[in-house]
């Protein structure tokens, strides 16, 4: 992963790994079938989730094993939000529940207006008990070039 210096986004990354870039090829490529199509986005959603997530707090805790006791560590705080935009984003859920089970999931339901080209929500529900910890916004914006 590499991050691209930026006064305006000095927390953009843009993961470089050779598998992420391979995989995002056969993704664009026209002649991927749609099965092909929805593995790969959930293979790449799990190789993003993994990095997306490198920064979640954890502690501690003791846990009981058959054997005996030891420590573990765990995920501190609120249970992530996985928020996918509708309908695109929807693909990208049950990876990141794969990492994260614990996760919550809300939804957002967005389209462009054609005649002002700006965003308009029409949907929007999260959990009541929304976390403060982390959310996962997940819109696999794709160049059809």
């Amino acid at each position: 992963m590499s991050t691209i210096p930026s006064l305006e986004f000095p927390t953009f990354h843009v993961v470089t790994h050779p598998l992420v870039q391979y995989k995002l090829g056969l993704l664009r490529d026209k002649q991927t079938n749609h099965n092909m199509f929805r593995e790969l986005v959930y293979e790449l959603t799990l190789f993003l989730g993994y990095e997306a997530t490198r920064h979640l707090r954890t502690i501690q805790k003791q846990v009981e094993t058959p054997l005996e006791t030891c420590a573990a560590t765990v995920l501190d705080g609120p249970n992530p939000l996985i928020l996918p935009i509708l309908r695109a984003g929807l693909g990208m859920v049950d990876a990141l529940l794969q990492l994260i089970p614990s996760a919550k999931v809300g939804h957002v339901g967005i389209f462009r207006n054609e005649q002002t080209l700006e965003p308009e929500k029409y949907y929007f529900k999260i959990p009541p008990d929304s976390p403060t910890q982390a959310v996962y916004v997940c819109d696999p914006m794709l160049a059809t070039g």
